[in-house]
């Protein structure tokens, strides 16, 4: 076994694919297969199950993946230490974020990161919040962000941003007059249709939170359809299909441009908190600090 077979492993758990893990690390597919066929007959196992349209991690491969994944960055910091990559050589940090932080809070943080650090790279990975956490978890992530805490065994959260939750409706009279009459009284919410975010999601789950504590039970809730894309959504309850809940992040140019109203939960306090999310059991990359840095520098956290 050595860190070339390694290494050749972690690309083709990561990204699927053996053609895409020659590509990131300059060598041929033939020979990422050697790697990886060498590596199977000396561990005595399968490491991947592969079939014509994908390559994923047999169960050996998914622990094996554990360990080999701590040599390889272990092999990362030793050079980032001691100096051993080419100058101009870029590190590379693998962020999971749910679709929130992903789509309104990482481009700044990413800009300013850039700015400080030219020389580092960075990979997104668009997920909902569970498999945020379990990107952390099995370490194929560096950083995290969810919008809810789900795991906290091998876990760190780092809350930097407060995001409020609020009722999507179509802007039309009925609506209208919901929002002059009583502003403060969703009960109405039990006789519409609703469209949630899919299972996994931090925003569902937070709802269902902050809708129980406002006295609706979300069982009771006329939950016609769950629906991952949150254009979808939008785009579904301007058309009249149902209402939703979804962060104010998320809606507010549409109800900046009349196209939506947006109902606040009651009691719902200052909203729901955005973490930052680590696993507490690896030693974090110097660049994964310094992105960290940079997240509490532009959010203004002042501690962890």
């Amino acid at each position: 076994m050595n860190l070339k077979q390694l290494e050749a492993f972690v690309q083709v758990a990561e990204g699927g694919s053996f053609s895409k893990a020659a590509k990131e690390l300059y060598l041929t597919q033939p020979t990422i297969s050697a790697h990886i066929a060498s590596l199977e007959k000396e561990l005595g196992v399968r490491l991947f199950v592969r079939n014509t349209k994908e390559v994923g991690l047999s169960d050996d491969g998914k622990d094996m993946y554990k360990y080999a994944r701590q040599i390889v960055d272990l092999e990362k910091k030793i050079e980032e230490r001691f100096g051993s990559k080419e100058d101009g050589e870029k590190h590379c940090i693998t962020i999971a974020a749910s679709t929130i932080p992903a789509q309104y809070l990482l481009p700044k943080v990413l800009i300013r990161f850039n700015e400080k650090y030219p020389n580092e790279q960075i990979k997104i990975i668009e997920t909902d919040s569970a498999k945020v956490v379990t990107q952390i978890i099995d370490h194929m992530a560096d950083v995290g962000f969810t919008g809810t805490v789900l795991e906290k065994k091998h876990c760190k959260y780092m809350p930097f941003y407060k995001d409020e939750l609020v009722i999507v409706t179509p802007n039309t009279e009925k609506y209208r007059r919901f929002q002059e009459e009583s502003p403060e009284d969703i009960q109405w919410l039990l006789k519409e249709h609703v469209i949630m975010r899919e299972e996994g999601s931090g925003t569902r789950k937070e709802a269902r939170k902050q809708l129980k504590k406002a006295g609706i039970n979300p069982l009771d809730l006329d939950i016609i359809a769950s629906i991952e894309n949150q254009e979808t959504i939008k785009k579904s309850v301007r058309q009249g299909m149902g209402v939703s809940v979804l962060s104010r992040l998320a809606t507010k140019d549409e109800t900046r441009d009349g196209y939506l109203l947006a109902f606040p939960i009651p009691r719902a306090d200052e909203g729901r908190d955005i973490n930052l999310v680590y696993n507490k059991n690896y030693q974090l990359s110097g660049s994964a600090e310094r992105f960290i840095k940079v997240v509490k520098e532009v959010y203004q956290v002042k501690k962890i």
